[in-house]
């Protein structure tokens, strides 16, 4: 299983998110030389797209990998997405989309929960844009595999599960 530390250590066979990018398997480590300079990397398969993407082991931290949460962390990311008592920020729609979309490439699922609540808080008081629904989908789809993942459940139960609370 793979350690929450600030030096992170994956190994071959282990799950983790990169963020902006999602959940992704570690399919191997490499040794490889760039610009002279030789570095290890995690060579992480993407479990949606497929995609294979290298991350430096050395940087992990600082390029928003890490390992999917825990069932006590699930409990809180429900709690901030049952918070009905939110303001959505008074800015202009493109300062808004600018802010979800940093949420969302922070790494941070709690971030990710915040733009899904705040969205659907807004869907059900206004018609969003099309750039708004398609922050709302990607932060609905990344908080589902996570869920998913972390409490080794169908992503189907968690859709129903994120429904309820939103309808």
């Amino acid at each position: 299983m793979a350690r929450r530390e600030t030096n992170l250590a994956f190994r071959i066979g282990d799950k983790a998110v990169y963020a902006s990018y999602g959940i992704g398997e570690v399919k191997g480590i490499e040794r490889r030389e760039i610009s002279g300079r030789k570095q290890k990397f995690y060579v992480l398969q993407l479990l949606d797209s497929g995609m294979t993407v290298m991350v430096p082991t050395d940087a992990a931290s600082s390029r928003r990998l890490r390992t999917i949460i825990s069932r006590t962390e699930v409990k809180k990311v429900l709690a901030v997405l049952k918070q009905d008592k939110v303001c959505v920020p008074k800015q202009t729609w493109n300062r808004r989309h600018r802010a979800y979309l940093d949420k969302l490439s922070s790494g941070s699922v709690f971030e990710v929960a915040e733009v899904l609540r705040e969205l659907s808080l807004l869907r059900a008081k206004k018609e969003l844009s099309f750039s708004e629904r398609r922050v709302l989908e990607n932060a609905r789809s990344m908080l589902v595999r996570e869920l998913a993942a972390a409490r080794q459940a169908p992503e189907s139960r968690i859709e129903k599960e994120l429904d309820a609370i939103f309808t």
